[in-house]
């Protein structure tokens, strides 16, 4: 361990000598081959006095004796190379210092702010292990950051005459950035900017930038949304080179390549998708066979056609790996003309599709198979809406003063025949998957009704029914039987698969452990019995306070789903084989999938695994930094819509407990934020982290996981996505 006993004697007398031993051994450190005497270290550390190298001497021999270093010759220190160092992840802690994950170890490693030595949240560092004497704990000490994470920031510059500073937006960020007055490209004091971390001087407290871009002022709305966006390196708009690119492509329908192609324009198709969708990536065919069974086609928009290997338009596509689908835009992950023309399933257009084809008997067997490329033409689109509305009637959406006849009345009466085949097969398609283990998770979406200038206006929630059920049962099926015929194939071929691992047990057991205090419980003895208890509580709950809460908490419980080239299987879906293949406008690893597809469909041998497992790496990146920007954008939405609200009580439930306070959830709107500890006045209260509670000193009045209670507003601060609450009391319901 670092024992820094002889920094605290002389630094209780001179704060020039503080923390001595602990920059001599980075000196030493720094040139590890090198042995340096007393007045090469004093020259280093520019503490040349006589009463420092007096100093300096006595903290050597203490070095030594602590076995840190080694006197190799008389008056001559070199470092003693450390061999209990390992590799990992800094995960920095909001309340000082950090933790690093290293893999294949059951716990992270704390350390403490003073051994952090510039590392920042994301890095790959290099850490030396110790144990602490008192209670033999493991820390660490950063001896190296062998890798940044990032090194563009968001924040606030604070301009002064010849310098400023910006004070970083992510509270993990522990310290500001210095920037040269001849690097603040315009930016005025108080802008929201963008900051590139260029150097870090070993003796500077902070380190050196220049802004690249300024967002605009801190508050605004769209401020915010692009600082949401570059906070996390995510672009807001395409190069004029990409758009030029895009511009180029031959949009033209060719008999050439129909030629070429299965044609299906005669077949009947449609499109269900949300009512303010823009871009239509899938279509379902429908065809009733004469032996009783269903042809039914799975057709994607063939953007691979348009899309061509080692272009700048490639290059971009792979760069942003998916679209982000924030509260109140779409970033595409191609450009406009791709993704709301050429390549979207547009009514009455022909188009370039990717198919899979079944056919299906009345059972939801499949009997046959087929994939390949083909040209269709979408005969009508429905919002999701419309189509729930022919499954709950029965009838279709032709007003009544509107009279069809022939050929449109046919075509409508078969749309609607084919949309209610389809749900009484996705329906049994659904059974059979949850009967094998899959688990059911439709968490309820927060959604927001905004005005002109994206103020939002009140808040909606977004519920999965048949409607929606029917199109995701048939995309499973096209993603699952695509993996299938790759999968299975001998010898094996690279391929790309979305995997999905078993939960952690100790995740499972601490979730068991809270829905208890809302009367739920799990069965784990078994994968099998894992899952049906698992959808049961999601059932349960439906409906419930506590819904959102146990939602998000099952949600956090399992693996995260990512891409990769071995495939494990789709624990979460039941599926021993499972890829995404049907939305290759928004997300890269479909466009992957088709091209291999169509690799090995034409005779061509295994793709290399290596590079396609490190795409597949960098898609799953982009997949979570995309998840983490919209959840952000809701959160800023969020805390909007609760700054015109602050003198209305809401009932909420205590979602979180800490020790600094409590975090509730307002039923009505999802809206979560903090009640301070110190702000609860009625006593003093202290955590209970056994009970999941705050509890009075005096009163013994208890504040528990999934009480309900009544809040008001007491903060709502847009900068920081933040909202703290004032504690009115228990909800008392009445009668």
């Amino acid at each position: 361990m670092l024992v820094r006993y002889y920094d605290y004697l002389f630094m209780k007398k001179n704060t020039h000598f503080k923390n001595l031993t602990h920059k001599i051994e980075k000196i030493l450190k720094q040139d590890p081959n090198q042995s340096f005497n007393y007045k090469q270290v004093a020259a280093r550390l520019e503490m040349t006095d006589a009463n420092s190298r007096n100093h300096i001497t006595k903290a050597l021999v203490e070095l030594v004796a602590l076995g840190i270093i080694q006197e190799e010759s008389r008056g001559k220190y070199k470092t003693i190379p450390r061999k209990d160092t390992v590799i990992g992840i800094m995960d920095v802690s909001t309340r000082g210092g950090g933790y690093v994950v290293i893999e294949d170890w059951e716990d992270d490693v704390f350390v403490p702010p003073f051994n952090m030595n510039k590392a920042l949240h994301g890095d790959q560092v290099e850490i030396y292990v110790y144990r602490r004497r008192k209670n033999k704990k493991i820390e660490g000490e950063v001896i190296k950051v062998l890798k940044r994470k990032k090194t563009e920031f968001v924040g606030v510059l604070k301009l002064q005459k010849n310098f400023g500073f910006v004070i970083c937006s992510d509270i993990r960020m522990y310290t500001d950035i210095f920037v040269p007055i001849s690097k603040i490209n315009g930016a005025e004091n108080g802008d929201k900017v963008v900051v590139s971390m260029e150097d870090w001087p070993e003796k500077a407290d902070s380190p050196f930038g220049s802004i690249t871009t300024v967002l605009g002022k801190p508050g605004d709305h769209s401020t915010e949304i692009h600082s949401i966006l570059a906070d996390y390196g995510l672009p807001y708009a395409f190069e004029p080179e990409i758009e030029e690119a895009a511009a180029q492509l031959d949009l033209e329908i060719r008999p050439e390549e129909i030629a070429k192609r299965r044609d299906m324009r005669s077949t009947l198709t449609f499109t269900i998708d949300p009512k303010d969708a823009k871009d239509f990536d899938d279509a379902l065919s429908f065809e009733k066979l004469a032996n009783g069974n269903y042809e039914i086609g799975i057709h994607i928009a063939d953007v691979s056609h348009y899309l061509k290997e080692n272009t700048k338009l490639d290059e971009e596509a792979f760069s942003r790996a998916t679209s982000v689908y924030l509260v109140d835009r779409v970033v595409p992950m191609l450009p406009e003309i791709l993704s709301n023309n050429v390549c979207s399933l547009r009514p009455h257009e022909e188009k370039y599709t990717f198919s899979a084809v079944f056919e299906i008997d009345d059972k939801a067997q499949v009997h046959k198979q087929w994939f390949g490329r083909t040209v269709t033409v979408s005969d009508q689109r429905f919002a999701y809406e419309e189509a729930q509305h022919i499954i709950e009637t029965e009838n279709n959406l032709i007003p009544e003063d509107v009279s069809l006849t022939g050929a449109a009345y046919e075509v409508q009466n078969e749309i609607v025949n084919a949309v209610l085949t389809l749900n009484h097969l996705s329906k049994i398609m659904r059974r059979k998957r949850m009967s094998a283990g899959a688990i059911s998770f439709d968490k309820v979406e927060v959604k927001f009704h905004l005005d002109e200038t994206h103020n939002p206006t009140g808040v909606y929630f977004k519920i999965s029914k048949d409607a929606n059920h029917l199109i995701e049962e048939f995309m499973l099926l096209a993603n699952r039987k695509v993996a299938e015929f790759i999968g299975k194939q001998t010898p094996k071929k690279t391929f790309v698969y979305r995997v999905h691992d078993e939960p952690d047990l100790e995740k499972l057991e601490n979730l068991q452990y809270i829905i208890g205090r809302f009367g739920h419980t799990l069965n784990l003895k078994s994968k099998q019995t894992i899952s049906s208890s698992l959808n049961k509580l999601l059932t349960d709950v439906n409906g419930k306070k506590e819904q959102n809460l146990v939602d998000t908490l099952a949600i956090r419980s399992m693996s995260k789903a990512i891409y990769t080239t071995e495939n494990i299987g789709h624990y979460g879906l039941a599926f021993d084989y499972y890829t995404h293949f049907t939305s290759p406008i928004r997300r890269y690893p479909d466009v992957m999938v088709h091209r291999l597809l169509q690799h090995y469909l034409t005779g061509g041998q295994s793709a290399s695994e290596t590079d396609f497992e490190e795409k597949c790496k960098h898609s799953s990146d982009m997949e979570g930094l995309a998840s983490q920007a919209e959840r952000d954008s809701i959160k800023y939405m969020q805390v909007k819509f609760m700054q015109d609200h602050k003198d209305n009580e809401f009932v909420g439930v205590i979602s979180g407990v800490t020790e600094w306070g409590i975090y509730v959830e307002i039923i009505e709107n999802k809206c979560e934020g903090m009640v301070r500890i110190r702000d609860i006045k009625d006593d003093y209260y202290q955590f209970d982290d056994k009970e999941y509670a705050l509890i009075g000193s005096v009163t013994k009045n208890k504040y528990q996981l999934g009480d309900e209670v009544v809040v008001t507003v007491k903060n709502a601060d847009l900068v920081k996505k933040h909202l703290d609450f004032n504690l009115i009391g228990k909800y008392e319901k009445t009668q």
